[in-house]
């Protein structure tokens, strides 16, 4: 039987599988034809079924040196014409068979040597190996600024200075609900809070049906600055730092 005679066959192909080859065949520089034969070549070895041993070469099959340059012209079947071999000169190599065990099952890799693996935010950890085999250990976050430990901030309202002592005081027309309460149909029950996050203050408005005004427009939030003046409708809140 002449085991270099091929024959035109008809078969159904997973449109993955012919992409992938497709992509085999243009990363080796050979034809689909050739990777397709080498494939059916190798699996029917591996169920010890007699196959050839492989793909002949013709009488122009250049001398290969130690350095694994070639010269010379070379043909190989399926890829007639092209005197350029798949690859670097060799023939395409083979991905060993998967580990046994349930299809679809990743099997867990060994760590890589100094990487402690990924940390909360799904991006890898600082290597533990380091210099001189010190570990370096990642940078951990601020911790809040306690209460008090900021200067204090003070808000004047028709001629009286109240201390903001808490981290969400609340300004509003309700009075059990109210830090500040404003006795006015138009200022709402839970009008504007001012925040204390991590040492820095910010005045916020609660979705009040009048808003909030800082120099003439409407805003949601701001940082409150020193000297700030804020307007809810005909009521002005300025705030300060200074103690006196």
């Amino acid at each position: 039987m002449d085991q270099s005679k091929k024959t035109m066959r008809h078969f159904y192909c997973r449109d993955v599988l012919w992409e992938t080859f497709e992509q085999m065949a243009n990363d080796f520089d050979c034809s689909i034809d050739y990777l397709v034969n080498e494939a059916m070549r190798y699996y029917a070895r591996s169920k010890n079924y007699q196959s050839p041993g492989g793909p002949a070469m013709t009488q122009n099959q250049p001398v290969t040196n130690p350095n694994n340059a070639t010269t010379g012209p070379q043909s190989y079947p399926g890829n007639a014409g092209n005197a350029k071999p798949p690859g670097n000169g060799r023939a395409p190599a083979t991905q060993p068979p998967p580990p046994s065990g349930p299809a679809g099952v990743r099997r867990p890799q060994p760590p890589t040597p100094g990487y402690s693996g990924p940390n909360n935010n799904g991006r890898g950890a600082m290597p533990t190996g380091g210099m001189g085999g010190q570990q370096i250990a990642a940078p951990t976050p601020p911790a809040p600024v306690p209460l008090g430990a900021g200067p204090t901030l003070f808000l004047v309202y028709n001629g009286q200075r109240y201390p903001v002592t808490k981290d969400q005081f609340i300004i509003g027309r309700g009075s059990k609900t109210s830090d500040l309460p404003i006795k006015d149909g138009n200022i709402s029950r839970k009008h504007a809070a001012v925040i204390r996050r991590n040492g820095t203050f910010y005045i916020k408005d609660l979705g009040s049906t009048n808003g909030i005004d800082y120099k003439g427009m409407r805003i949601d939030n701001k940082r409150i600055d020193e000297g700030d003046v804020f307007h809810l409708c005909d009521y002005e809140l300025r705030f300060t730092y200074r103690a006196d």
